[in-house]
This record gives C-alpha cells, sequence and structure tokens, in this order.
C-alpha cells in the first residue's frame, strides 16, 4: 500500500486490495471510499469484492466512482459530503490516487485558500495546479497552456503503444516521445486463454511497465482525461495539460461487466469465470478441472471485441480436458453467442465445427446474455433470432466462462476523436484521423474493420510509424495497412486453427502451407504459439524489432 494522508480526515491511495483491509483498519482507518469504476483494469478487484472485505472488519465503505474526464463538480460536492457522512478518518481510493486527490481539492475550493489545497497535495505527492487553473476558470480546465510539450505523444502503453514507441524510436532515435500510461503492470493477454486451460501460468504474462517502455522515452504514469484536439491537447487526471505536435491513439477497450445485470457481483465465485479478467483465468483452470457432471455455458457478446475467437478458445480447451479425463459425456456444453456465425471467416468454419461436433457443444446463435444470479446459478439470455419474435431465456449452469461486452474508453468515446459509434475514427489504410491530420491510432480503440487482436497491432506499429516518421519529414504517408489479423484458434490442447486474415476476410496466411495449413489443426501452430510468439511478443514487438511485420508499401491510385 502507498497511503498519503492528505489533511486530518482524508488520506489517499492508489488501487487496493481485499487482502489490505486488515491492515487499513489497524491503522485506525474508520471508512473507506472507492473512486474508481469497475472494469477499469485487467488485474481490478470489483467494487463488490472490496465492500465486503472492509465491512467483514467493522469498516465503512462507499462507492463514488470517478471516470477518467468525468471528474463533475457535483461528484466533488458528493466526495465532500461523504467525508462529512463517514466516520473518519478515511482512505479513499482509486488507480493512482489522483482522482482521489482531484476530488477533495475541488470539494474543499469553497471553504480552502487554493494555496493551502495545493501545499495538502502536493505534500502527499500529487500536483493539483491543473486542478488550481479549473477553479480559477469557472470550472474548466484551460488547454491554451500546458504542463509539458513534446513532438510526439502516445496514448496507452499497450501492446499498440509499446510497440509503436520503439518502432518511431528505432526510425528515429532522437525523437523526443511521451507515453501516457497510469498501469504499473503490463500484460501479454493472448496469454490468458492458455492460463485458463492450464498451460500457461499467470505470472508469465505480465512484466513491469517501466521494465519495458523504451529507452529514452519519457513515461507520464497518469490517466488521460480528455482530448482537445483542436488545440493539440490532452487533459490529464487532476487536470494537468500535455501538449503535442502529432499524437497515436491506443488505449485499447474497455470490458464493460456492468452491462451484464448481476455479472460483477459474482466474477470469480458461483462458478462464474472469465479469461478476459488476469485474476480470473487461474479461475476458470479450476473450474474446469473441478467439473465432473453438469451444464459449462460459454457466452460470447454482440461485435466487436478484442480476439473475437476468445469466448471459443475456452470452451475448446475445457472440452479437451473433459474429454481427457473422461468426463465429457457427463457435461452438457452450451456456447451462446449473440451473432448468428460461429467464426466470421467461413474458411476456417468447418474445422472448428468439427470440435464442437466432438465435443458435444451445442451453438445457440442470437444468444446475448444480459442477467446472471450468481447464487441461483442461472443466467438470462435475450434471444433475437431473425425472423422471429423476442424472447428472453433463463439456463441453469454449474460452470459459465463469460467474455464481458466491450466499448471504446469512456473518455475516447466523448472526444472530438470517435465517430458516432465511439471509436476513434481512421483512414483503414494509412491508420491516420479522417479530421486531426496529426493523430494516428492503432490497436483495439481505432474504428478500422479488421479483427481486434495482438497480431493486429503488431502489424500496424510500423505502419502508424512509418507514416508519421514520413510526416515529420514533410512527406506524404508511404505505408498502409492490409487489415491482417491473427486468431490462433486453440482447439485441443496440442492443436490450433491458426487463423490469419485480413479486409474482408481475405485469407492472409503468413506460412507456407507445407508449414502451416491455417485452416486445418496442426502441431505446428501450436508450437508457434505456445513456444513462439511469447518471446516475439516480449523481444521483438515490443523493442521495435518488426519480424514479419515490415511495412506494406502504400499502393496510390493512378490520376
Amino acid at each position: 500500500m502507498d497511503i498519503k494522508k492528505i489533511s486530518p480526515g482524508l488520506s489517499v491511495s492508489p488501487q487496493l486490495l481485499p487482502s489490505d483491509m486488515a491492515d487499513i483498519k489497524a491503522q485506525g482507518f474508520k471508512s473507506i471510499i472507492c473512486n474508481r469504476p469497475d472494469a477499469e483494469g485487467a488485474d481490478q478487484p470489483g467494487h463488490d469484492e472490496m465492500q465486503a472485505a472492509a465491512e467483514a472488519l467493522g469498516l465503512e465503505f462507499r462507492f463514488l466512482p470517478v471516470t477518467p474526464g468525468m471528474v463533475t463538480d457535483d461528484t466533488a460536492e458528493a466526495f465532500g459530503t461523504a467525508l462529512t457522512e463517514l466516520p473518519g478518518p478515511v482512505l479513499a481510493y482509486c488507480r493512482t490516487g489522483t482522482r482521489s486527490a482531484t476530488l477533495w481539492s475541488l470539494s474543499q475550493a469553497g471553504s480552502r485558500p487554493l494555496p493551502e489545497i495545493l501545499a495538502a497535495t502536493s505534500a502527499a505527492g500529487y500536483d493539483m495546479n491543473g486542478v488550481a487553473r479549473r477553479i480559477a476558470n469557472g470550472g474548466k480546465t484551460p488547454t491554451d497552456a500546458s504542463d509539458a510539450h513534446y513532438p510526439v505523444v502516445i496514448v496507452g502503453a499497450g501492446a499498440g503503444g509499446i510497440a509503436v514507441a520503439a518502432s518511431l524510436k528505432a526510425r528515429k532515435p532522437d525523437l523526443d516521445i511521451a507515453l501516457i500510461d497510469p498501469a504499473d503492470i503490463h500484460y501479454y493477454q493472448p496469454g490468458w486463454t492458455m492460463v485458463g486451460g492450464g498451460i500457461f501460468e499467470p505470472q508469465d504474462t505480465a512484466k513491469t511497465m517501466g521494465s519495458l517502455i523504451p529507452r529514452g522515452v519519457h513515461w507520464i504514469k497518469a490517466a488521460v482525461a480528455a482530448f482537445e484536439p483542436a488545440n493539440n491537447a490532452i487533459v490529464l487526471d487532476g487536470c494537468r495539460v500535455v501538449s503535442y505536435d502529432r499524437m497515436v491513439v491506443c488505449p485499447g477497450l474497455k470490458l464493460d461487466w456492468a452491462k451484464v445485470d448481476g455479472l460483477e457481483e459474482t466474477l470469480g465465485r458461483n462458478g462464474v469465470t472469465s479469461n478476459y479478467r488476469y485474476d480470473l483465468a487461474p479461475y476458470t483452470w479450476e473450474l474446469v478441472q473441478g467439473l465432473k457432471s453438469g451444464r459449462a455455458i460459454f457466452t460470447q457478446p454482440p461485435m466487436p471485441i478484442k480476439c473475437a475467437g476468445a469466448p471459443q478458445k475456452a470452451m475448446y480447451l475445457s472440452g479437451d480436458h473433459w474429454h481427457r479425463t473422461g468426463v465429457l459425456s457427463n457435461i452438457d456444453i452450451q456456447f451462446n453467442n449473440a451473432g448468428g456465425v460461429l467464426f466470421g471467416v467461413k474458411d476456417y468454419v468447418p474445422a472448428l465445427e468439427s470440435y464442437v461436433k466432438k465435443y458435444g457443444a451445442n451453438l445457440n446463435f442470437f444468444h446475448n446474455l444480459v442477467a446472471v444470479d450468481g447464487p441461483a446459478k442461472t443466467a438470462t439470455f435475450a434471444v433475437n433470432k431473425p425472423d422471429a419474435d423476442p424472447e428472453t431465456v433463463t439456463m441453469e449452469f454449474d460452470m459459465m466462462h463469460v467474455c464481458p461486452p466491450q466499448t471504446a474508453p469512456d473518455f475516447i468515446r466523448v472526444s472530438p476523436l470517435a465517430d458516432a459509434a465511439g471509436w476513434v475514427d481512421v483512414d483503414p489504410a494509412t491508420l491516420r484521423h479522417k479530421t486531426h491530420d496529426n493523430v494516428w491510432s492503432l490497436g483495439d480503440v481505432m474504428n478500422a474493420p479488421n479483427a481486434k487482436t495482438a497480431a493486429a497491432a503488431r502489424v500496424q506499429a510500423p505502419v502508424v510509424a512509418e507514416n508519421l516518421a514520413a510526416d515529420i519529414d514533410g512527406g506524404a504517408p508511404t505505408a498502409q495497412y492490409n487489415g491482417y489479423g491473427s486468431c490462433p484458434l486453440t482447439v485441443e490442447r496440442g492443436k490450433i486453427v491458426l487463423a490469419e486474415f485480413g479486409y474482408g476476410g481475405t485469407l492472409l496466411p503468413s506460412f507456407p502451407k507445407i508449414l502451416i495449413d491455417g485452416t486445418k489443426p496442426t502441431r505446428a501452430a501450436w508450437l508457434l504459439k505456445e513456444k513462439i510468439l511469447p518471446p516475439i511478443y516480449w523481444k521483438a514487438m515490443l523493442r521495435g524489432r518488426e519480424w514479419m511485420a515490415k511495412p506494406e508499401a502504400l499502393k496510390v491510385a493512378a490520376e
């Protein structure tokens, strides 16, 4: 824990864990305020879990979530009210503590002098000068002046952000780049399917962020609150402002667990799990090993989602374990998909259907998970089949693997960078923003019609780096993205259907058929996934070594 005292009645902290509660109580705190919305991070416990742990020790708990970019005066007032209502001293937390410090600063603006507010937060290690400017500016953060300026700013240090920073540094070693991300840990998320199948250990999918930021790149450890591209400015939590000449936007997407009624309350218990969360993937494997009979439901929400094959990968690896241990005939496997097809590229469907048949799974299309009752072990689905009246179906389960609904992050959806659906609006070939020509985007957050996979980001990063470097040199874009994405479908332990495709479902295999025929399950593809791709991710992609990812030259139409 990293608890910082701001006033006699309030301290703030970065993310806490249920296991911290005993120590918090021992330090004399009486109440806890959670200012972090659920599901901001892949390793984040939900507020229900935190509240249960706090109240079990007699601590008061209040959930006052603040989405980055949405620190309103009303929320600040509610925070101030909570401080008067809750027994003190109070400990407030969010991802880094900045939102909690910001709420306190705004809540005290009418009763304390600004120098006193700034001194208190500064002593705790939080810079609230931006908040002071917001207060002085009538509640809006001015962006005509900035706290820092960089020629290139990259928002998001996931697979796409670090890869594009490394690729840019490889092309222009002297380029001054800032990378904005509040996370301490970087995850190899493609590995979580393997954790849920008992093949990888969870710790092998995580490294400290600081160890991965390319040398010479400035790491701004903060969350983005808002974009003002008309002023080439980014507002951070704490109302600090960073300005830029060029910007790359790649913060990933948001796992919207709250869209399914009752899901957050039961995740990680009652047989409900998901490989889309770092701390839950081991629970998937625990459930799979423990299930000897009963019903297992695997769900897939409406598109778009990251790694569209992941929901069925969990089903295949689970079915394979039950087959190998001789209990498959006792287990009713249901795959409930909000869409109408097993996989979006038809060439791979026959191989997948053979495994559906092998495991005796029932495919229920147009079934969208809308509610979960964990203690009762029931799941409710909205069923909207073509040419049929909508209906609701409730199914009992013994185990359920959930793929959550997914959207662009809130600070993206409300920004001038977003299209009508909330995704960053880019040219699908150059990945340059359609309106703001000094902005590029890659990864899951942008609206090009490609599969949202780490393999896609691996190919996109050099395209963005090449085109941004060309723009710095005064030239036109020189590289294009062909929509490449890859989905290694783990159909059984030891075999994978390696789906590789581009825009429009065009097959884009990386290897000759004699080595890997992607339309068939192969041992070679499994070895690629298990042994080769992880080191390529850590040691090549994130270090600007563009193995099998050299940018394709932009094709310009003849006049």
